[in-house]
């Protein structure tokens, strides 16, 4: 499950699909570090009688960053010791990937080559060595495609950069190893490409935006749920309120989008912040008011600095907040923006 968090947080950072343009080949200089996209579906947890092969730590098919780790190559086969092709077979593969940098291609194409000897039996051992072939053509590849031209503004280019890595997938697998190497990792990238879509049609109001992205969520496999609730609706719901209040929509209607998105106790708990928020920001503005009174009046730098110590301590009582509104002045007296959450 941290596996997971770990990835999607990427995948947050890089917008869930302009990475793909950024998975380096092999012989581009640089090492690329997998975040393991997908938890484990049922059917690779069920698929065939699974034999794992044993995973030893600290041999010579590490690099000297892994020695303390344990090779993680437990593929499964089926009954008939043939490979089941999953998230564990493309662990396998990016485990050595990742050397690069401490090995050269050849050498870890080498060692490889040798583990897989080692560890499987025909017809395992042919299989995984041709499907290991094959995706390191296919990542080679992959690192040598174009970032389509357009804006990263526009939702399009991200469709675009997903389209060209799924043709390129077709070109090197067959549809049973496409899903298996990489299904569970695209079905959190068509959820983002449909996201996109939803908070990009200008048809749609904020409240008929919030029920479709809700109902997409709701599409979602139970463990995806848990690990993408608190990002992606963190997200939507900054940007629809956004959006409502930059067209001067009421309270009422960021309270109904916020039901449909998150549900009536979830929305409850948002307006109690919003009060004490708003609570804050007067509270603030008018200290910052009366200081400024303060401040431009005849009394002398010191006289000044205690009166505006004294009206700061009638305003707000715990030292917390005295250290917090000191921050608003230093950027009130700059003439910057008041930092005021939203």
């Amino acid at each position: 499950m941290q596996k997971n968090k770990l990835w999607i947080a990427a995948g947050i950072l890089f917008l869930a699909l302009g990475a793909l343009m950024f998975w380096l080949a092999p012989d581009q200089g640089q090492a690329y570090a997998v975040q393991n996209a997908a938890p484990q579906t049922a059917a690779e947890n069920s698929a065939g009688a699974s034999a794992e092969a044993p995973g030893a730590g600290g041999t010579a098919f590490s690099s000297r960053s892994q020695q303390d780790t344990e090779i993680n190559c437990q593929m499964n086969l089926d009954g008939a010791n043939r490979l089941v092709v999953n998230e564990k077979t493309r662990n396998c593969f990016e485990y050595f990937i990742t050397q690069y940098g401490e090995k050269s291609i050849e050498q870890i194409k080498k060692d490889f080559s040798a583990y897989i000897g080692q560890s499987y039996t025909e017809p395992a051992r042919s299989q995984i060595l041709d499907l290991w072939a094959r995706y390191m053509d296919y990542r080679e590849r992959l690192g040598s495609l174009q970032a389509p031209n357009l804006s990263q503004d526009d939702p399009q280019y991200y469709r675009s950069i997903f389209n060209s890595t799924q043709n390129l997938r077709k070109q090197f697998f067959s549809d049973y190893e496409i899903e298996g190497l990489f299904g569970t990792e695209n079905t959190y990238h068509v959820y983002t490409l449909k996201r996109f879509d939803v908070m990009n049609d200008k048809k749609l109001s904020e409240n008929e935006k919030a029920q479709k992205l809700k109902a997409l969520f709701d599409e979602l496999p139970e463990d995806w749920k848990e690990n993408l609730e608190q990002i992606n609706k963190l997200e939507d719901l900054r940007k629809l309120t956004a959006d409502i209040k930059a067209r001067g929509g009421s309270a009422e209607e960021i309270h109904q989008m916020r039901t449909h998105l998150v549900g009536p106790e979830a929305t409850q708990r948002l307006e109690t912040l919003d009060a004490q928020r708003s609570d804050w920001k007067n509270k603030v503005s008018g200290y910052l008011s009366e200081r400024d009174s303060i401040m431009k009046s005849g009394m002398n730098d010191d006289a000044k600095q205690k009166a505006a110590g004294q009206l700061r301590s009638q305003y707000f009582k715990s030292k917390e907040d005295q250290l917090r509104v000191s921050t608003f002045e230093t950027v009130h007296d700059q003439g910057g923006k008041l930092p005021f959450s939203e």
